[in-house]
């Protein structure tokens, strides 16, 4: 018998999230005061701070992202040696953990319907790579490198966990309670509550 999905709203409460609901108003006072500064320097801040280990860079990295995306929610944690790249085109849910060399892409495009966009309850291992585009190479007559972008999207639903080395390639909606195993590449939809492997990631079972 299938079991009934137990909701994000119905997961225990974590450490993290115990954490951050005692330091929250101190992130929103640091995130206004971050606020005062040109996005450029903010943005300058952000990516200094890749490095800093410990409990202070999740706290500085949070509190500059904050004011860097186009939405984020409560409980997101940017690890150390993440790479953030276009934040204005990505959004971010609550209970989001981003772990060390990942690389996340907004993408050039301001236009709503492309950047990245990331659900509650998401954890994304080491080494992830996520990127809403893809190069253009049709024109034999230019370098490909010379040929721009053409411009997509990636919407990660909620509840889902991408393992070490997942990529996810554009225009790619990952599904409600998907399991990406490591090294997959995601280059299709998928559906939900499934497990996915391979390259190019097929669904090899479902999680129950």
């Amino acid at each position: 018998m299938r079991k009934q999905r137990m909701s994000t709203n119905e997961m225990p409460k974590s450490r993290g999230r115990d954490m951050f609901a005692r330091s929250k108003r101190v992130l929103r006072l640091l995130s206004s005061f971050f606020r005062l500064f040109p996005y450029k320097i903010r943005r300058n801040i952000f990516n200094s701070l890749r490095y800093m280990r410990g409990k202070r860079g999740l706290a500085l990295r949070y509190a500059l992202l904050y004011t860097l995306v186009r939405s984020c929610g409560d409980n997101v944690a940017i690890f150390q040696d993440v790479y953030i790249m276009n934040p204005r085109h990505l959004s971010i849910g609550d209970n989001v953990s981003i772990h060390p060399f990942c690389y996340i892409d907004g993408g050039s495009s301001p236009e709503e319907r492309h950047g990245v966009y990331i659900g509650d309850d998401v954890s994304i291992a080491h080494g992830c790579t996520i990127f809403p585009g893809n190069h253009r190479f049709d024109s034999p007559e230019i370098a490909i490198k010379e040929q721009g972008v053409e411009p997509g999207f990636v919407r990660i639903e909620n509840n889902v966990w991408l393992g070490a080395k997942v990529s996810v390639l554009n225009n790619v909606t990952v599904a409600t309670g998907c399991v990406l195993a490591a090294g997959a590449v995601v280059n299709k939809d998928t559906l939900p509550d499934g497990i996915y492997a391979g390259v190019p990631a097929k669904r090899v079972k479902e999680r129950y």
